[in-house]
Parts: structure tokens; C-alpha cells; sequence
């Protein structure tokens, strides 16, 4: 029996996280490892409460619409539902894959991780 995500773009990015130095990002890719359904979903409403003006945030799973969003906040997950794209876009908020924020910030400063 097959262990594993077959999601071909998940795998390789779970390889190329491991790869990296830092501990955020060793953190993330045990994070994407897990089956999909125990896999994070965070709402809006969530990234909201706890991220500030300004920040970035990773969440290694899935963001939903779910909520308001007040704050100018970069954004980056596995997954976007297409409402909380926009709503995050509405406020001047960033959305960015996982991949783009490793290559933007490979020494992840001032990332927090949420889920």
C-alpha cells in the first residue's frame, strides 16, 4: 500500500522544504505530509485575530473565506479557496504559494506560522 500524497506538485514541494536549513520550514513540510483531511484549514476570521498589519503568514493547508479580514497581510498556503483570494486582495492583502514565499524569503523572517 502506497504511503504518501500522489499529488505530484505536494511531494516536490515537501522534498524542497526539507531540504531548506531553517526549522519553519522542516515544521511546514511535516505539516504538508499529513493526509488532507488533518491538514490545516484556517479561516479569514483566524489569520484576522492573530496576524498583525503588515505580516506574513503560512498556513500548510488550505485558507477559507470564512470571516472578515481587516488587515494588509501577506498570505501564504498550499490552498485558496476563491473567496478568501478576493477578500484577502480587497484589503491589499498577498496571496503567495508556498514556493514564492520560500524563494522570497528562503531565511523566513518574520513569518508566522498559523493553523
Amino acid at each position: 500500500m502506497k504511503k504518501g500524497s500522489t499529488n505530484i506538485h505536494l511531494r516536490k514541494l515537501i522534498s524542497e522544504l526539507n531540504k531548506q536549513k531553517k526549522p519553519i520550514w522542516k515544521r511546514v513540510a511535516k505539516d504538508l505530509e499529513k493526509p488532507r483531511r488533518i491538514r490545516r484549514i484556517v479561516n479569514l476570521s483566524r489569520i484576522n485575530r492573530y496576524a498583525k498589519d503588515g505580516e506574513t503568514v503560512i498556513v500548510p493547508g488550505k485558507v477559507l473565506g470564512d470571516g472578515v479580514l481587516e488587515k494588509k497581510v501577506e498570505i501564504a498556503a498550499f490552498q485558496f479557496s476563491q473567496s478568501a483570494k478576493s477578500k484577502i486582495e480587497s484589503v491589499g492583502g498577498t496571496v503567495l504559494s508556498i514556493q514564492e514565499l520560500l524563494k522570497k524569503n528562503p531565511e523566513a523572517k518574520g513569518v508566522k506560522l498559523l493553523g
